[in-house]
This record gives structure tokens, sequence and C-alpha cells, in this order.
């Protein structure tokens, strides 16, 4: 039986080196977040970012912008938001005597929604629906978002007072929980070292991607070729969170879609044009962490999700 051809991956590899170098000479450390948020561009994605206060959340977002040469916008979440002050409303034009739209912060590229479990459920909703449809409706008029549109939402998960968590519905839609750590103590030297001076500000780097390279590096990525062993690796890793006794919600049929897309995302990083079980595995906390809900004996014994997920991971058979 002859074997397909080979598609050549290395404008993937490049474009995720561009990216990582310039962000990398702002964004000390970070870099599975780095490799993730890449990740999610690739895949037409939106991702959840949680992290306490100062660990550069907001900076990789700008920075990321600046390196794609694409808009940056940035909501702070507030209880007293509504969804006209996200997506936008009609005013009346005096000159015209007629409505016309005025878009707000939502029509943009990259979207930084800050605290996004700040905001009421209605407000949630209206975002995540502009998310789902990539487009927002307004008196019956859709108005299409920019191709390159991506929300990067965040959470602070140490203060709970005064939020409004978000339904498991809701968070299904992002690809990625991305979880920023505190930095190394060598990283976290190396940025006191660059940034003890109160000027010592880093530029926003220059534009490092084209619109055609990052559109052809998308293409690649969806021709990236996943065995049958491996969508049945994904079958089996998602369906055991569903009998695991730890779980009282495990993950949907959209989680192991997702799963997938990112596994065929971080092959074609590395610059190869087939998906492995390694690809799998190191997306699998970051797909499902805000999917699965833990049993309550669980919590109650002190397990976390991601504890649990790695439990998962070693029951399922890898395929070789």
């Amino acid at each position: 039986m002859s074997q397909p051809p080979r598609i050549d991956m290395a404008p993937v590899a490049a474009l995720h080196r561009s990216i990582r170098d310039a962000v990398g000479a702002v964004v000390i450390g970070q870099h599975e977040a780095v490799r993730f948020a890449v990740v999610t561009i690739l895949c037409r994605s939106h991702s959840l970012i949680e992290g306490v206060p100062g660990l550069a959340k907001t900076l990789l977002v700008r920075t990321l912008a600046s390196c794609l040469g694409v808009r940056f916008g940035r909501v702070q979440f507030t209880p007293d938001l509504m969804p006209s002050d996200i997506i936008g409303t009609p005013l009346l034009d005096p000159s015209r005597a007629e409505l016309r739209f005025r878009a707000g912060p939502l029509f943009t590229d990259l979207l930084l929604a800050d605290e996004i479990n700040r905001a009421s459920a209605k407000t949630q909703a209206a975002l995540l629906e502009a998310m789902q449809e990539r487009a927002a409706t307004v008196d019956g008029t859709r108005h299409e978002l920019g191709p390159h549109f991506t929300v990067f939402a965040t959470q602070n998960p140490v203060e709970h007072e005064g939020t409004y968590p978000l339904p498991e519905a809701e968070l299904d839609r992002f690809l990625f929980k991305i979880v920023m750590q505190y930095p190394a103590e060598a990283e976290e030297r190396a940025l006191l070292a660059r940034h003890h001076a109160e000027d010592a500000v880093a530029p926003a780097p220059a534009r490092v991607v084209s619109p055609e390279e990052l559109e052809r590096a998308r293409e690649l990525v969806r021709a990236v070729i996943v065995r049958d062993e491996i969508a049945a690796y994904v079958a089996s890793l998602v369906r055991a969170t569903r009998t695991e006794l730890h779980f009282a919600l495990g993950g949907s049929p959209r989680a192991g879609l997702l799963l997938l897309r990112a596994a065929k995302a971080l092959a074609a990083l590395d610059g190869r044009d087939f998906a492995l079980p390694e690809d799998v595995q190191e997306a699998w906390l970051a797909t499902l962490r805000h999917r699965v809900v833990l049993d309550p004996a669980a919590e109650v014994e002190g397990l976390v999700a991601d504890e649990a997920l790695r439990r998962t991971l070693e029951s399922v058979t890898v395929p070789r």
C-alpha cells in the first residue's frame, strides 16, 4: 500500500519559533502558555487563562497581537457591564436622520476579556455567543467579526467574592484552560534584572508573521494526518472520564474533537505532518481541566481536576 505524500510543516514550525522568540523577548518564561496561545490561534479557537495577578497575562496577549500585526482589545469585566458595552449599540446620526451601528470593543482581533467571571451571566452569554458565531447581531442586523478574532478570557483563581462562575456548557466552548504558574527562580531574577528601573518597559515587538503566513499555517494544521489508532486513543481517553468514579461530569464529544484538533496543531508546531500519542498527552490537561467536574467525594479527599485527569491518562493504553 502506497504511503500518502508528505506535507512540509516547516512553515508552521518556523512561525512558532518566530512568535516564541519575539514574545520571549518581552515575556520572561511562561513557555507553555505561549505555546498553547499559538495553538489557540492556529485552531481558530478561544482560551481561558487562569493565574494570580501579576503573571503577565495581559502582556502576553498584547505582545502576541503585536507579533501577528493584528488589533488588540481589552475589556475589564465588572458586575455592571452590559452586553451593549461590549458589542456596541445603534446611535442616531443627526446628519442622516438614521441609526448607525457604533461597534464596541468586541470588534477587534485579539480580545482580552479580563476577569470574565466578574460579569453577569447575561453579559457572559453575549460574549460567548459572539465567540461561537464569530458575529454579533444587533437589531436584526448581523455584524461579522474578523478572520483573526480570538478571545483570551482571564480568571483569578484566588478571589471569588462578587464573581459569577461560567456554566459548564459555556466553559466547553473554550479550547484550553491555560494555567499560568509563578516563574522559576532564574526567570524571576532575569525579570527583576530587566525591569528594576521604572522606565525599563520593553517596547512592543514588530510583526513577525504576515496574515498570509498565518492563514497558510492554519491550512497546514488542518492537513495533519491522524491515524485511526490516534483517533481511537482520543475517544478512549474522553470516554474514560465519563466512567471514572472521580468525575461527576466527564468530557463531551466536543472535548474529543478539540483535543484532536489541538494534537494536530502541536504536531505541526514540531514540524510533523502526523499526530502522535505524545501530542494528545501534551494537550490533555489544558483541553479537559475545565470540562470535567469532580465528584464531591473526590473533592473531600483533596483531589483536584489535574490529578484526576493524570490518573485517567495513565489508565488508558497508549497505541504504538
